[in-house]
């Protein structure tokens, strides 16, 4: 059987991009959801005190999240896709580029495969 989705699992280290601007983290996502092919419904993003921000891009294909840990360096990506016309490779390009890891990791995982 052919998936259903494929999701993303990014994690990113020693970021030196702009992990605690949550104006610059919404524009990213909704420009990693235009750049992947998606079609985006919502995107917010909740700054916390002292630092870190998580934000949410709701898309008709399903999600893309991030959530940043400025103190340490980190941040933790989700992309999420449904369908054949969307490529959730290209929306983490785009966030990569503005967090600027120096180490990343991808785990891509087939949903809806049958065992």
């Amino acid at each position: 059987m052919r998936e259903l989705g494929r999701q993303l699992v990014v994690e990113l280290w020693e970021c030196e991009g702009s992990t605690n601007d949550p104006d610059a983290i919404r524009h990213a996502l909704v420009r990693a959801v235009e750049q992947s092919g998606a079609t985006l419904i919502e995107a917010q993003v909740h700054p916390f005190n002292p630092h870190g921000v998580s934000g949410m891009a709701l898309l008709a294909e399903s999600h893309v999240s991030v959530h940043t840990w400025p103190e340490v360096g980190y941040v933790a990506v989700d992309v999420f896709t449904c369908g054949d016309d969307v490529a959730p490779e290209k929306a983490v390009e785009v966030l990569c580029d503005l967090f600027r890891p120096r180490h990343t990791s991808v785990v891509e995982i087939r949903r809806g495969v049958r065992p």
